[in-house]
């Protein structure tokens, strides 16, 4: 899955996430990186870097911003 992903790189894409307690999360991202299973991001939500792991996103799509 990390290959497909690199298409993202650069972009600002919106994720459905499952979080912290099993909490699911829409956010909307900056993506900076992709390695090892995770995705480097900066989240617009928060206005702060973040580390997202692969596995548990449920559904990424481009926004067309940047």
């Amino acid at each position: 899955m990390e290959k497909e992903l690199k298409k993202y790189l650069g972009c600002t894409t919106e994720i459905i996430y499952i979080g912290a307690a099993e909490q699911i999360t829409q956010r909307l991202i900056e993506v900076r990186a992709i390695n090892k299973g995770y995705i480097k991001a900066h989240c617009l939500h928060r206005k702060a870097p973040r580390v997202f792991k692969i596995e548990n996103i449920l559904a990424i799509q481009p926004t067309g911003i940047g």
